[in-house]
C-alpha cells in the first residue's frame, strides 16, 4: 500500500443535527485511531440554571434541543421531584407517557424517513428520495405530523412545549381532546408497521459490535419514564446510583464530554438497548412486527436500528391509542411542589437514549447545581469504537466510498451534536 498521505473532507453534512467533525487515521492496512470531534461552543445550559427557581427548570432545558424537549422536561422534572420529595399520581404519570411517546414518534419519523433512510436508498437526501420514492417520503411527514398534533394538545405547542412543571402539567386535557386524535394514530400504527416492512429490507452492511446495552427497564412496560437502569452485563441500579458507575471525561478534541463506565468502559444507549433489553416489554403487536421483520434479540447491527425505530413508532402509536381509550382526565393538573433543601436524579428515555439529570437544590428551592448527560454524550466512545472496526473490514473500499459508509456509520446512532443541523466534515487520512 502507498505511504502517501491520503486526505478526504466532506464539508456539508446536512442529516446530523449539530457541528463536528469525523477523523479517522489510517496507517497501511490498520485503522489507528477514530476521533468524533465535537468543535460547536460551549452552551452552559448547566451554568445558566444556577441560581433559578426549581419551577423554572423544565422551560429552561427544554430549550436544549428542538426535537426532543420532552426527554429534557421529564428528566428535569423527576430530579426535581426526587429533590422535593413528590409522587406523581398514576394518571398524570400516564398522561406524561403519551406526551413522551408523542415526542418519540414525530423524532423516530424524522430519523427514519429524512435522515437515515437515504443512506441505505444511495441518495443525497430526502429531496432526492422522494423522486423514487415518493410514497414513503409522504407517508413519513404524516406521521411526523401525527406526533407533532399529540404533542401540541398535550404540550401547548409542537415545538418547546409550554404546559410541563414540576409536579405534573398547567392544563389537562379533556377526554374528547385526545379522543379527537385517534383517527389519525390508528393510521400512524399501521403506517409505521408498513415502515417496519420497509426498512427491514434495507441493505444493511456486516458489523456486529460486541456493545453493552445499558435502558431503563421496568418489569410491566417498555420503559421511558420508570424503572432501573440495566446492562447486557448484569447491572441494574436504581437511578440515584448511576454516578457511583458511570462518569464523563474530556477528550482533548472535542467540546463535549464523553461519557464511560468508571473502568473505561464504552455502553450503547438507544433504540437498540432498549430493544434487547425490554423486547418483552413491547406490545404484542410491537413484537410480532419485530419477528416478521426478522429482527429480534440480541440484535447487534447498529445498521438495523432504522427498523428498531420503525418497531418504537408501533410501539408508539398503539400504546398511544390504548392510554387515550383508558384516560381519565386526573382530578387537579399537578402536585403542588414547596421549596426544600436536597439532591435529586431523575434519567428518562429519549428517543436517541438515557437522558440523565442531577440538581442540587437549597432551602429557597434555588438550583445550587446541575448535571445534565445527554445521549450523544453517553454513545460517543461507540461511535468512535464502531467507526474503527467498520474502517478495518472495508479498508479495501475507495476513500470516496469509505468516507461516505463512516458517516452512515455515524447516522446510525442520531447523534444530536446541538438543537440544529449544520455541518460534520469527515477526515480520512492514509498512511
Amino acid at each position: 500500500m502507498s505511504k502517501e498521505i491520503r486526505t478526504i473532507k466532506v464539508e456539508y453534512l446536512a442529516r446530523v443535527e449539530g457541528e463536528g467533525a469525523l477523523w479517522v487515521k489510517i496507517r497501511g492496512d490498520r485503522v489507528e485511531e477514530a476521533q468524533v470531534r465535537i468543535f460547536e461552543p460551549p452552551r452552559f445550559f448547566e451554568a445558566f440554571l444556577r441560581g433559578r427557581h426549581f419551577s423554572e427548570a423544565p422551560d429552561f432545558t427544554a430549550r436544549i434541543c428542538g426535537i426532543c424537549p420532552v426527554a429534557y422536561q421529564m428528566s428535569s422534572c423527576q430530579a426535581m421531584e426526587d429533590a422535593l420529595g413528590l409522587t406523581v399520581p398514576e394518571p398524570l404519570r400516564k398522561l406524561r407517557r403519551l406526551l413522551y411517546l408523542a415526542e418519540w414518534l414525530a423524532s423516530h419519523a424524522l430519523h427514519v424517513f429524512f435522515l437515515h433512510a437515504p443512506d441505505f436508498l444511495g441518495y443525497q437526501d430526502a429531496l432526492q428520495m422522494s423522486r423514487d420514492h415518493g410514497e414513503m417520503v409522504k407517508l413519513g411527514l404524516k406521521l411526523k405530523k401525527a406526533g407533532n398534533t399529540l404533542f401540541a394538545l398535550i404540550g401547548g405547542r409542537e415545538v418547546h412545549p409550554v404546559n410541563v412543571r414540576v409536579g405534573g402539567f398547567y392544563r389537562v386535557p379533556a377526554r374528547e381532546e385526545l379522543a379527537s386524535l385517534k383517527d389519525s394514530l390508528a393510521w400512524g400504527r399501521e403506517a409505521a408497521l408498513k415502515t417496519v416492512r420497509w426498512t427491514k429490507d434495507f441493505p444493511f452492511p456486516d458489523l456486529e459490535p460486541d456493545y453493552e446495552f445499558v435502558a431503563l427497564s421496568h418489569p410491566e412496560e417498555y420503559a421511558i419514564l420508570t424503572g432501573r437502569l440495566r446492562s447486557s452485563r448484569d447491572l441494574e441500579i436504581p437511578v440515584t446510583a448511576y454516578e457511583a458507575h458511570f462518569e464523563e471525561i474530556q477528550a482533548p478534541y472535542s467540546h463535549a464530554l464523553q461519557s464511560r463506565q468508571k473502568g473505561g468502559a464504552s455502553y450503547l444507549v438507544g433504540p437498540l438497548a432498549r430493544f434487547n433489553l425490554n423486547f418483552a416489554q413491547l406490545s404484542p403487536l410491537a413484537q410480532e412486527a419485530a419477528r416478521e421483520a426478522g429482527v429480534t434479540p440480541v440484535c447487534r447491527n447498529p445498521f438495523k436500528s432504522i427498523v428498531v425505530r420503525a418497531l418504537e413508532m408501533v410501539q408508539a402509536t398503539d400504546e398511544a391509542l390504548n392510554l387515550i381509550e383508558t384516560y381519565e382526565p386526573p382530578s387537579e393538573p399537578a402536585v403542588p411542589a414547596q421549596p426544600r433543601a436536597g439532591v435529586g436524579c431523575g434519567l428518562t428515555e429519549a428517543p436517541r437514549g438515557s437522558l440523565y439529570h442531577r440538581y442540587r437544590l437549597n432551602e429557597e428551592g434555588l438550583i445550587e447545581e446541575a448535571k445534565i448527560v445527554p445521549p450523544t454524550s453517553q454513545n460517543q466512545k461507540s461511535m468512535e469504537q464502531d467507526l474503527v472496526q467498520f474502517a478495518a473490514r472495508n479498508l479495501n473500499l475507495p476513500d470516496e466510498e469509505l468516507t461516505l459508509r463512516l458517516e452512515q456509520v455515524l447516522r446510525n446512532y442520531d447523534p444530536c451534536i446541538s438543537c440544529a443541523t449544520h455541518t460534520l466534515r469527515v477526515k480520512v487520512v492514509r498512511d
